[in-house]
């Protein structure tokens, strides 16, 4: 249990910022909303097209593969889906209880995994289209290209500027 103090004093974080950690937390609170804003827009959109897919007469001319495909599809959209809700659901469930930083941490994390599922959707949606326009052989590639595009963006860039700005401020 925090006491009234500590929420108030300023946290030690030297990024320039003279916060209190509640200050802080709010401030994060916030840019996750506007993370998860993003996230749930281009969610519905892909949900949107992988429900009207099943509705489509060619829908039938998937082979087993891809409809395989396809409905793992719409299971990691409807875990994306579920995923986006999920830190609102919490802050309902702690509003009002002062544990803003924590709920903050948690819906970091659940933002993070929520990443991980949209980019395997993204991939897979893509993957599926070029599957079954074009052949297996584009769509694998694709698979592989579009793979490396996410973990390079996501993982390897995030990871370059950290290396980068922690090499800087050594000299």
């Amino acid at each position: 249990m925090t006491s009234e103090s500590d929420e108030h004093r300023h946290d030690d974080r030297d990024d320039g910022r003279q916060e209190t950690a509640i200050e802080r937390a709010d401030r994060n609170w916030e840019e996750l909303l506007q993370e998860l804003r993003v996230m749930q827009t281009g969610t519905q959109i892909l949900t949107g097209f992988l429900l009207a897919v099943a509705f489509q007469p060619r829908f039938t001319e998937l082979d087993a593969a891809q409809v395989s495909l396809y409905v793992i599809l719409v299971l990691l959209a409807a875990l994306a889906t579920v995923l986006a809700l999920a830190p609102v659901g919490l802050h309902r469930a702690l509003f009002g209880k002062q544990l803003k930083p924590v709920l903050v941490r948690h819906a970091a994390l659940i933002v993070r995994v929520d990443l991980l599922v949209i980019g395997a959707l993204s991939v897979g949606v893509t993957t599926l289209i070029i599957d079954f326009t074009m052949h297996r052989t584009a769509a694998l590639i694709t698979l592989v290209a579009s793979s490396l595009l996410v973990l390079i963006l996501w993982l390897v860039v995030p990871m370059a500027i950290r290396h980068r700005r922690a090499r800087d401020s050594d000299d």
